[in-house]
């Protein structure tokens, strides 16, 4: 065998071997390239599209599989509609991981991360036409569910528990008019499947409102952009912050222990966060001062809410002050007022020891 000739033949054998997936991960990349605010008309046009391609190439697929069309056309659609599928599923999910993974403390969204993920690998799992239908219904209803929860918020300008329970109906709404169009094309199929889909996507259903009033699910559409504890904050004539802080090295925030935090006496320290938001939305965000006790429990210390608009499209700025503070263990979190966390701060507070080099900056 020419030598020359090997990276093309493994490749191709492992292209067809993989193809379903080799798609899924093309949506990704495309995400990478193209998706940057939740609010872009461009973005939002990106997630339409992966949003329509999948209903489309999913309810030809099955007209492929049931022979109802030309043998031609058959042909072609059997051929080709699963790359689609497979390309608009990776797109759709991997733009609600990019997005929710952009929002929300990674610790605490973890498990609605980590479900994202597990869709996705579990895609060169299954083989069996049947669990393939299960599967691609599952896969197409939590890339609605997660569309629907992040774009309607952003459309009507609000966020809320009742925002969120009515875009997750009308997710359900939109699966159960697919599973009725699907019906006409392959009903002895789908009169087969009928309990295990109710079942499935029924309990993902219950499973994302668990998610979300246990403040698992990011609080999409809002993101983090920046979260800091300095030495000195205040607000200047001209809207903008003037900013004291101690030089540390660049290398102390990548570190397993917590940043040590030395404050100027009778200034305390303070909670500088800027958060992006939808040009449309207007909410309100909590600022959560919390310290560790001697069980090493976490303690609300002191908490403040302050309103925010997307109308800065480079994040709304915001701060707290606490001047009674003690040495130890401290944390400043930014949450929505339901409780669900866009980011923390942990640091260590040490005052015996007076700042060093403290350097002046406006925002």
């Amino acid at each position: 065998m020419n030598f020359l000739t090997l990276p093309d033949t493994v490749f191709i054998r492992f292209a067809k071997r993989h193809w379903l997936t080799i798609a899924f991960l093309l949506g990704f990349f495309t995400d990478l390239i193209l998706l940057n605010r939740v609010d872009d008309a461009i973005d939002n046009l990106v997630l339409f599209m992966y949003a329509s391609l999948a209903t489309l190439s999913l309810v030809l697929f099955y007209v492929a599989i049931a022979e109802k069309a030309p043998s031609r056309v058959v042909s072609f659609l059997h051929s080709f509609m699963p790359v689609v599928m497979q390309y608009s599923f990776g797109g759709l999910l991997s733009g609600m991981l990019i997005f929710y993974g952009r929002s929300g403390d990674f610790l605490v969204s973890a498990p609605f991360l980590a479900l994202i993920i597990l869709v996705m690998f579990a895609n060169e799992l299954v083989k069996k036409r049947s669990d393939r239908l299960l599967y691609n219904l599952v896969v197409y209803f939590i890339g609605i569910f997660s569309y629907l929860v992040l774009v309607v918020p952003v459309l009507i300008g609000e966020m809320g528990n009742l925002v969120f329970i009515g875009s997750g109906l009308l997710a359900l709404l939109v699966v159960f008019l697919l599973l009725k169009v699907l019906s006409k094309i392959i009903p002895h199929f789908i009169a087969l499947e009928k309990r295990m889909i109710v079942f499935v996507i029924g309990s993902l259903y219950v499973l994302f409102n668990v998610f979300y009033f246990l403040n698992i699910i990011p609080p999409i559409p809002l993101s983090l952009t920046e979260l800091s504890i300095y030495q000195h904050v205040e607000r200047t004539t001209f809207g903008g912050y003037r900013i004291e802080k101690e030089e540390i090295a660049w290398w102390s925030h990548f570190g397993v222990l917590p940043v040590t935090f030395h404050p100027v006496a009778g200034e305390g320290a303070y909670c500088f966060a800027r958060v992006y938001a939808p040009t449309s939305l207007k909410t309100e965000i909590v600022q959560r001062w919390e310290y560790q006790d001697t069980n090493g429990d976490w303690k609300t210390h002191y908490t403040q809410a302050y309103p925010i608009t997307g109308e800065n499209k480079n994040g709304y700025r915001g701060f707290t002050n606490v001047k009674s503070i003690s040495d130890g263990l401290w944390r400043c979190s930014v949450e929505t007022v339901r409780g669900q966390v866009l980011g923390r701060e942990t640091f260590v507070i040490d005052s015996k020891v007076q700042p060093q080099s403290l350097v002046t900056v406006t925002e």
